[in-house]
């Protein structure tokens, strides 16, 4: 019997609120009309997000970074608002004030929805409102906690990722998670934990949800962006690690063959953090297990996340410190709530600009 399960579905705890649209709601009023642009046409951007447990409390991993490309995802698929990146940024920490979890995974998520009293149907999405929550969760190892040290078994999906003149695979939309879904799904009824999908030319490009990584000869390689892969943060945190430890990195095309070749691999993601692979169609990458270059960047990831050790930038938010800030603010005359004045979530140009160093970075060093 096949197994349809995986093991990333364990949701230990919930946020009983949500952050909708500037105001704090129960997770049980927040809904989604049926018919609303969403559900028919996949009309959404997202974003995931981990905070930390750490000796200081919960700290929210390179928030900042993450609102941004929220942002610029929101932007690419011509979402036009009034949000600000510090309405996000202010709306996740009180979000995770008020969960009271030491650790948790926040998704934003902006969609098109329906106005009910004019609504409107078929794939032109302008005449649609739009809608933004932000939810949190305690969310374990999205492969496996004994992944992390042992490594998982994937397979080479028989789906390749979308071609960049067909869906824009910087975008992180809902719709780009349907080639995701068919590439997660094969994967585990061939009994593996996940899937590594190649790009329309055929060389390697990603997971369903990570960026992988290829070691070999002590360098360790990765697709560039031109492979339509994700700007994944997690991605370049890697890098930036790398770089602190003196690892050389190396942006480059990367043919299927080469995986089964490898020294080591690893994927990296906001879910899959640092997740060795020790196997690729059933052929054994390296000693089969988490390699030394592995172990040594995702020894110096964890230490940056659980608070233990210096990152390369203020890649750590930490919600108590925060909060203790906001309150000895003076007024400011921004609604209590988050919400900027006027923001409705529909109307304005108010998305910021791709943020340069993000996308500048992925072409430096053989960058993400």
């Amino acid at each position: 019997m096949f197994s349809k399960s995986g093991k990333d579905i364990a949701t230990p705890r919930i946020c009983d609120v949500v952050w909708h649209d500037g105001e704090f709601i129960k997770w049980t009023d927040a809904r989604v009309h049926v018919m609303s642009h969403v559900l028919h046409y996949g009309s959404s951007v997202f974003e995931g997000i981990r905070c930390y447990a750490t000796k200081k409390g919960p700290a929210i991993f390179r928030l900042r970074e993450h609102m941004q490309r929220f942002l610029n995802s929101a932007k690419i698929y011509r979402m036009d608002h009034d949000w600000k990146i510090d309405d996000f940024v202010e709306a996740s920490i009180e979000l995770v004030r008020r969960s009271g979890l030491d650790q948790c995974y926040i998704r934003p998520i902006l969609f098109r929805s329906l106005d009910e009293e004019h609504p409107a149907f078929g794939v032109n999405p302008f005449p649609n409102p739009l809608a933004c929550y932000i939810g949190a969760w305690d969310w374990g190892k999205y492969l496996g906690d004994e992944a992390i040290e042992k490594g998982v078994d994937v397979g080479v999906s028989s789906w390749n990722r979308l071609t960049p003149n067909s869906m824009p695979a910087m975008a992180k939309s809902g719709a780009n998670y349907m080639n995701s879904q068919l590439i997660k799904m094969e994967a585990l009824l061939n009994g593996y934990s996940e899937g590594i999908a190649l790009d329309d030319r055929g060389y390697v490009s990603e997971g369903s949800g990570e960026n992988i990584f290829v070691v070999s000869n002590g360098i360790v390689n990765t697709p560039p962006l031109s492979s339509s892969i994700l700007p994944g943060i997690t991605r370049d945190s890697v890098l930036q690690i790398c770089g602190e430890l003196g690892i050389t990195i190396k942006e480059r095309t990367i043919q299927r063959a080469a995986l089964y070749v490898a020294d080591e691999l690893f994927f990296s993601g906001t879910a899959a953090e640092i997740t060795p692979i020790r196997s690729v169609d059933r052929i054994q990458i390296g000693s089969g297990g988490r390699g030394e270059i592995t172990a040594k960047i995702q020894k110096v990831f964890f230490e940056i996340t659980s608070g233990e050790r210096q990152p390369p930038g203020p890649w750590l938010t930490y919600v108590r410190e925060e909060k203790a800030r906001a309150a000895n603010q003076p007024a400011t005359g921004t609604a209590d709530n988050g919400r900027s004045p006027g923001a409705k979530g529909k109307t304005g140009s108010g998305v910021t600009a791709i943020e340069p160093e993000l996308v500048a970075r992925a072409h430096i060093a053989a960058a993400d």
